[in-house]
């Protein structure tokens, strides 16, 4: 895959946001003009009534913090911040204080324990004893994770492919299976076991399978230290202890590994080199990057010809090729950087295939802003005339793409659907017109009807002509599939196992999911129309999903997507969770998810606001999300949840919301302006004091965010932020809905003092009434992305799902 904001930055490398704990989440392949305020009195449909609930709270009042006078003054403005003194982690009244919430936090919680443990029970039940992921070829082994049955973490394994032609062949591969039958390259769980934490970050196999190059945090501060592991006889290789390790790439020779290292800010910005000889201790400097808002990447072309260095910031980019034979022979920039403009690049025989939005030659007329696909040969790398190959249709996105010897695989957005195709090379480009991708014939994959998500396997082999891609909806288990891209077909190679799954779930066959294509306009390919019988589970007969577009503040329709069981559900009388996120462009995940199943046959209603700032159709949805613009995200949530209970979908006060790290600030934001429209909520590893954060510096992303958010050195810019920071804007003597408050002392991308300041100033504003329903845990351990385990997980949610229930009264049974 191209390492471009969908595998890089968008992808949790260096944002605010946290990553999917599952299997596929651990696995090695995939390291891979001012709006106007919202006025809190246009929410006067609702009740103004405090709602605090007649539920039992601690005998001890909430810990009251010290207050410390400090004033902040900006642009003629000046506000004060009596628990600025928590920026001191150390201070041990902030540990103290930490300790206390902890403590009634948990005496908050200590009558859910019953319905904690009926809901742990519920989602391990669910579980198989043991997953595992299938085989993938890659040289002559085959590499696959599995988890083991009651731990907590995968096994990475591997053993040699035993089909090869030929008696020699044969012999020997017996006689390895019969002395190596399996070989564990990296166990989560003994490093967890070791250290109480584990966070693996890369791993790269080296070219010839001997070598396994892995990132590791064993603290949660995401200060990842290098590892590499011989293969052949599974010792780690001693090396001077290198710290700060983010991104990593081998060189042809296979004793060549090239890896970035980050600045105390955790920016990626200088690439090393370090050569596996005996006496080496001097790595090479290769590449620095001395603009703050610039992060450094690496990544391999498929072919493992080239390693790319990826210059880029939140909007633009700047790409040097490395020759994988030739390491240290420097490096060719392929172009100058240009604010806005970004390029990620491929090999394929002697041509870079770019996929950029850079503006097009005068003659071309095109009204889309994404990305389009160039190339140029190599020996013409610097050239500042690329050869565009083709554009997407006005209603298609291109998103990323991924290269094979027989094959080009492209990942759209088509009218707001994620789609893929793949396109025979080489492709014969015609420069005397402009060229559609229905003018390469392609071939679209056949995907469900109502899939959320497709996200790629491993696909390392360059010469493979199957891809292997993981769909996965709200009411379809992850199911893995292999496209064959040269006979056009598809095998379902395995899907998540339901343990006491409804007995009405169906199989659905390829007759239902090749009506997709249809859907959107697309012709079935005459093989797919005799493909193969698949089939895999579906769930759609027992839990309902729906999309619907809601009309925000300015008539723009913003999807959502609801879930409820129709059986469990009461039109106007159930509870209900909104969930958004809208930073980053990055879209909201809707995958399958087991634990929601407990909800769901209690009859709750899940649903998701995909709101402008995240991902969406094209690039213009996460841009009128942002900076100044960043109303508009809480304006489009805030009317997702008026949508749920006007359309009777939640009772009205019984709708809550989750957000998690750069989420909060939607969530925060729409707390402060509509009190009363949400009855509780859940912020998790919360981006809470925006405005602080963002004035200061020294913290990491901080320079970063100034693309995504705004800087509020700049007045206009400062004015927008001020007038939506959730820690800035909390209501005085009011009312506030019950909220769970999680954070991490470890945590490196979302300072713990921005929970704890915002959970500290909402007791000294609500009532007495509401107050002591707004906890705090902090994981006094753990990091952004906490603990991760299987069954952790498990434990984690049903204490999320219980402190619900509590605030909101519901009954579970």
């Amino acid at each position: 895959m191209v390492l471009g904001l969908r595998n890089y930055i968008d992808m949790h490398l260096l944002s605010r946001s946290v990553s999917n704990t599952s299997l596929r989440a651990h696995s090695f392949w995939l390291s891979f003009a001012l709006i106007p305020s919202i006025s809190a009195s246009s929410s006067s449909s609702f009740s103004s009534k405090c709602r605090a609930e007649p539920f039992s709270v601690p005998s001890q009042p909430p810990p009251v913090p010290k207050r410390v006078p400090f004033t902040l003054s900006l642009h003629g403005h000046s506000w004060q911040d009596p628990y600025h003194w928590m920026r001191n982690t150390s201070d041990p009244d902030f540990l103290n204080y930490l300790n206390q919430e902890n403590s009634y936090a948990q005496a908050f919680m200590a009558d859910t324990g019953s319905l904690q443990r009926t809901l742990v029970a519920e989602m391990k039940n669910r579980m198989p004893s043991k997953v595992s992921t299938p085989v993938e070829c890659f040289g002559p082994w085959l590499y696959y994770e599995y988890i083991p049955e009651g731990k907590e973490y995968p096994v990475l394994c591997r053993r040699l492919q035993t089909n090869k032609p030929g008696w020699a062949e044969k012999i020997l591969s017996y006689v390895k299976a019969e002395f190596r039958r399996e070989e564990i390259l990296l166990d989560w769980n003994e490093v967890a076991e070791k250290h109480g934490y584990v966070h693996v970050g890369q791993c790269r196999i080296s070219p010839d399978h001997n070598f396994l190059a892995y990132t590791l945090d064993a603290t949660g501060s995401e200060q990842f230290m290098l590892q590499i592991k011989d293969l052949r006889n599974g010792c780690i290789i001693p090396m001077e202890p290198v710290n700060g390790v983010v991104s990593l790439a081998w060189a042809q020779d296979c004793k060549t590994l090239l890896y970035t290292i980050a600045d105390e800010n955790q920016r990626p910005y200088r690439v090393l080199c370090t050569k596996l000889e005996p006496g080496n201790t001097d790595d090479t400097l290769v590449f620095m990057e001395n603009d703050p808002s610039y992060c450094v990447d690496l990544t391999s072309t498929k072919d493992g010809k080239f390693i790319t260095v990826n210059s880029n910031s939140r909007s633009s980019s700047e790409v040097y090729v490395v020759d994988a034979t030739e390491p240290l022979n420097g490096l060719q920039r392929v172009h100058e950087r240009v604010s806005g403009v970004q390029y990620f690049l491929e090999h394929h025989f002697g041509f870079f295939y770019i996929l950029t939005n850079a503006p097009m030659k005068e003659n071309i007329k095109c009204s889309h802003e994404g990305l389009y696909l160039a190339r140029c040969r190599v020996g013409d790398i610097q050239s500042t005339t690329w050869q565009n190959i083709f554009y997407p249709g006005e209603d298609t996105c291109i998103q990323d793409m991924d290269i094979f010897n027989g094959h080009l695989v492209l990942f759209l957005n088509k009218d707001g659907f994620p789609m893929i195709c793949s396109i025979d090379l080489p492709i014969n480009v015609d420069c005397k017109h402009q060229m559609l991708i229905e003018d390469l014939n392609p071939w679209f994959f056949p995907i469900p009807s109502n899939s959320c998500s497709i996200e790629p396997g491993s696909n390392l082999d360059f010469m493979s002509s199957v891809y292997r891609v993981v769909l996965s909806s709200p009411v379809i288990p992850d199911v893995i599939v292999d496209y064959d891209m040269a006979r056009r077909t598809f095998s379902i190679v395995q899907q998540e196992e339901v343990l006491g799954a409804p007995s009405n779930a169906r199989s659905c066959s390829s007759g239902y999911e090749l009506d997709t294509l249809q859907q959107h306009g697309i012709e079935k390919d005459a093989k797919d129309k005799n493909v193969e019988l698949e089939r895999w589970k579906d769930f759609s007969s027992t839990y309902c999903c729906e999309r619907k577009e809601v009309i925000s503040h300015d008539g723009i329709r913003v999807p959502l997507t609801i879930l409820y069981s129709p059986k469990a559900w009461k039109s106007s009388q159930s509870p209900g969770i909104l969930h958004g996120y809208g930073a980053y462009g990055e879209v909201l995940d809707k995958s399958w998810r087991v634990d929601r199943l407990s909800l769901l046959d209690r009859g709750w209603v899940i649903a998701f606001a995909d709101v402008r700032g995240g991902g969406g159709d094209d690039p213009s949805w996460h841009k009128t999300g942002n900076g100044l613009l960043k109303q508009n995200s809480i304006h489009d949530f805030v009317s997702c949840g008026k949508y749920l209970i006007d359309e009777g979908y939640v009772q009205r006060d019984q709708l809550s919301a989750i957000g998690v790290s750069a989420g909060c600030l939607l969530i925060g934001a729409a707390l402060n302006m509509y009190p009363n429209l949400f009855h509780a909520a859940i912020l998790k590893v919360p981006f809470l004091d925006i405005l602080n954060s963002l004035l200061d510096p020294s913290l990491p992303l901080t320079m970063l965010d100034y693309e995504e958010f705004g800087n509020p050195g700049i007045k206009s810019e400062f004015e927008c932020i001020s007038s939506y920071c959730p820690y800035k804007n909390i209501r005085p003597r009011g009312c506030h809905p019950s909220v769970l408050v999680t954070a991490s002392f470890n945590d490196s991308r979302v300072g713990v003092w921005e929970a704890a300041k915002w959970v500290a100033k909402v007791r000294d504003s609500a009532c007495s009434s509401c107050s002591p329903s707004v906890i705090l845990t902090t994981n006094m351990s753990g990091g952004h992305f906490g603990e991760g385990g299987r069954y952790i997980q498990c434990e984690e949610l049903a204490y999320d799902y219980a402190f619900l229930v509590k605030a909101m009264g519901v009954d579970m049974n």
